[in-house]
């Protein structure tokens, strides 16, 4: 500040002193609310409404990412020795376990604990309370009931419906490898048939598919567009496809499927570890929940206290499979499948 010379007044002194002073404190208290760094796993509309509540709420800035629950995975273990994150905010629960497995989420217990559901709170124990549920998500898959009727196709009801010929490179689903909605399906369908008889299934079905996305809500965008006829996606996100005006009706396949646990974790070696809990806290109650179905997001959520959108699933009406979270929500099962799938379909000759 040239402007401050020498040969100043006791008075001008003082004068300045109380005005830097004043600007100090003024950007002590600013700093004072912190920031936080959020991976995010939902919609992207969902993860901005998040960070703009969040941030008008607590002064707290949020600085937000928006990517596929494989993606983020990844980007944990790329960052293992220099954290960049300090929360996993959403997306599949499979990864969550791993990342938990793997030492890369650090143990929390929110006060806000016993007001979730079961499901939710039986993810924060099978995890040594290294992430909890958020939301519950049944999958299954949505057509275009112009695109099938043009194609003079009858409606599908159950998995093995998908085999049809008459779908060739019509159906599009993501690359398990980087989505979570793709690894809830893998993992799905192998527990339902079994795993030499699931993996027929699926290279036959990989002749049907137009291709693989990297993220798990991009096939029912797709369908909704009239893109591909077929979309194996979570039921939220069709339902929330079909709302925006696409031709889309969903299906729970017959034979039964599994579900999400959408979940959130605290990043291990965080480097706002309290702004973190606050958000952690903070999206396990009603406020931040409901912000989910105003931002066309229709799962169920955690917070017992939450309302259900109207639009979800009935979960009472659907055909659940006893989801083996344990099992496939580890490191080890979970790479197992992964290298089968890449190399057995995938990348089958």
């Amino acid at each position: 500040m040239t402007i401050i010379a020498a040969g100043r007044t006791p008075a001008l002194r003082t004068w300045l002193f109380a005005l830097f002073g004043f600007a100090s404190a003024g950007i002590g208290q600013a700093d004072a609310a912190g920031s936080v760094v959020v991976y995010c796993g939902m919609n992207e509309e969902w993860c901005r409404a998040a960070s703009a509540a969040f941030q008008q709420k607590t002064g707290i800035q949020v600085n937000i990412t928006r990517q596929s629950a494989g993606e983020i995975y990844a980007r944990l273990k790329a960052e293992k020795d220099n954290p960049r994150g300090d929360v996993w905010y959403g997306g599949t629960g499979d990864p969550h376990l791993q990342a938990a497995n793997e030492g890369l989420t650090e143990s929390y217990k929110s006060p806000a604990l016993d007001k979730l559901q079961d499901w939710a709170k039986n993810q924060a124990e099978r995890s040594g309370h290294r992430t909890v549920g958020i939301y519950l998500g049944a999958l299954g898959y949505g057509y275009n009931t112009k695109q099938l009727a043009s194609a003079k196709l009858e409606a599908p009801a159950c998995w093995k419906d998908l085999l049809n010929a008459g779908l060739k490179g019509e159906i599009q689903v993501a690359d398990p490898n980087s989505s979570g909605t793709a690894y809830t399906m893998l993992a799905t369908i192998v527990q339902l048939m079994g795993e030499e008889p699931a993996f027929d299934y699926l290279k036959k079905l990989h002749a049907n598919v137009d291709h693989y996305t990297t993220s798990g809500a991009a096939p029912a965008q797709a369908v909704a567009r009239g893109e591909v006829t077929v979309a194996i996606a979570f039921q939220h996100d069709l339902i929330a496809a079909a709302k925006k005006g696409g031709d889309v009706k969903v299906v729970s396949p017959c034979e039964g499927t599994g579900y999400e646990i959408g979940s959130m974790s605290i990043i291990k070696g965080a480097r706002n570890p309290d702004e973190a809990k606050q958000f952690y806290d903070w999206a396990l109650t009603p406020e931040a929940q409901e912000l989910g179905a105003k931002n066309n997001q229709f799962q169920m959520p955690s917070n017992t206290a939450t309302p259900i959108p109207p639009e979800a699933p009935d979960l009472s009406k659907l055909k659940l499979i006893a989801y083996d979270f344990d099992k496939y929500g580890s490191s080890a099962e979970r790479n197992r499948i992964l290298t089968r799938w890449t190399k057995d379909v995938k990348n089958a000759q």
